[in-house]
């Protein structure tokens, strides 16, 4: 490739395709608070459990879930909570029988309540948190649990949840449940998938009071006085990245928690590459905040980090190759945690370069999608749209 060009070019390209994403690595690395070692885990170290145990009521929004609402809705149902607990379901115009499922597991911890139409302003799954918070404020709860239909919990995952928030003072106690990763797709995309997120959002820093930096998981035990300060759910009706939005409203009260969870588990599997890239393109754009030059930037720097070092060891010579090498390695052994706390073989790590390479594809797509004004689909709905409703 080099070889093709002249002094000083020669040494120019080697500079930004072999130097910099050597330094980019470096960096990533050694800063960032070493995300990529993922130490915020619910580990089984001890935590004081408050006495009495704080009330909580749990908030499940759920759409089209009637495949999974069983086993999700039952893993709340069976809490080992000592305390006052119920749990919220507020079905969003399900057309699948969703809260009939609901409804036959017959617990009395359980109300089902039937969402309204989502009002313009509002994407839906905000929506559907807003209506289930409203109905849990007649029982005064200390907690409000929002958590995802299709996630099962250990029964002792709100004890931990909750001890950790009033040992720690938190007003926001979260976790990233832990992806499905069973088939030959999710072994391929579902770990970057959650590197990519902590490179973003380094947990580190988002636990660290001092900074500003915030984010939250699918599973988020939020302080009630502290929600209400904040504007509640309304406060961010708009968002696409309902957990994220959430995180960054939580931390102007208080101190906020995000780790990664064996206790959390998704229950949706990601069979192909097309479900993994309607995932992703729900939300991607908005995380550039629907710019073009951020898309344009985070595109060229998915080029950069990822591709050029396997191409410039491949093909260059002299200290370039050499730095292409040195960036391939440590690409390599930063992958080895995530694919350690999925169990999967560390000779995926190998295939980052080609992941990077999906990714930046379905970024591009989530673009493409906004401009056809489909922007936020999810079952069946373009929530970007959103944005400029009054």
């Amino acid at each position: 490739m080099m070889e093709l060009l002249t002094w000083p070019w020669r040494n120019i390209a080697g500079f930004v395709f072999g130097i910099v994403p050597l330094l980019v690595w470096l960096y990533l690395a050694f800063g960032r608070d070493l995300f990529w070692l993922f130490r915020e885990r619910d580990a089984d170290q001890k935590l004081l459990g408050p006495v009495p145990w704080p009330s909580v009521v749990a908030v499940v929004p759920a759409r089209d879930e009637a495949d999974v609402i069983a086993r999700s809705l039952g893993s709340l149902i069976a809490q080992n909570y000592a305390g006052d607990f119920h749990i919220i379901l507020v079905d969003d115009q399900s057309d699948d029988g969703t809260a009939i499922a609901a409804r036959a597991l017959g617990s009395a911890r359980v109300t089902v309540l039937n969402g309204a139409p989502r009002p313009p302003g509002w994407t839906g799954k905000l929506w559907a948190m807003h209506q289930g918070l409203e109905a849990g404020r007649a029982r005064a709860p200390d907690f409000i649990w929002f958590t995802d239909a299709d996630i099962s919990h250990t029964p002792d995952n709100l004890a931990r949840l909750v001890a950790r928030a009033e040992e720690f003072g938190m007003v926001l106690t979260s976790q990233m449940a832990k992806l499905s990763a069973r088939t030959l797709v999710e072994h391929f995309l579902i770990p970057a998938f959650v590197f990519f997120f902590a490179m973003l959002y380094p947990f580190g820093a988002v636990n660290d009071s001092k900074r500003k930096l915030a984010a939250a998981g699918g599973c988020m035990l939020a302080r009630r006085e502290a929600l209400e300060a904040v504007g509640g759910i309304e406060a961010i009706r708009r968002n696409i990245i309902d957990d994220v939005s959430l995180g960054k409203l939580m931390k102007q009260r208080g101190p906020i928690w995000l780790e990664l969870s064996n206790r959390a588990v998704s229950l949706r599997p990601y069979e192909n590459l097309t479900e993994v890239r309607r995932m992703v393109a729900r939300s991607a754009f908005a995380e550039l905040d629907y710019s073009v030059l951020k898309l344009a930037g985070t595109l060229a720097g998915l080029v950069l980090v990822y591709l050029a070092p396997p191409a410039v060891a491949q093909f260059a010579n002299g200290p370039s190759q050499m730095a292409g090498w040195i960036a391939c390695i440590i690409m390599v052994v930063m992958m080895q945690p995530i694919l350690r706390f999925y169990r999967l073989s560390p000779l995926w790590a190998f295939t980052l370069p080609i992941i990077a390479a999906f990714y930046a594809f379905f970024t591009l797509d989530s673009a493409v999608k906004y401009w056809q004004g489909k922007g936020g689909m999810w079952k069946g709905r373009a929530q970007s749209a959103a944005r400029s409703e009054a």
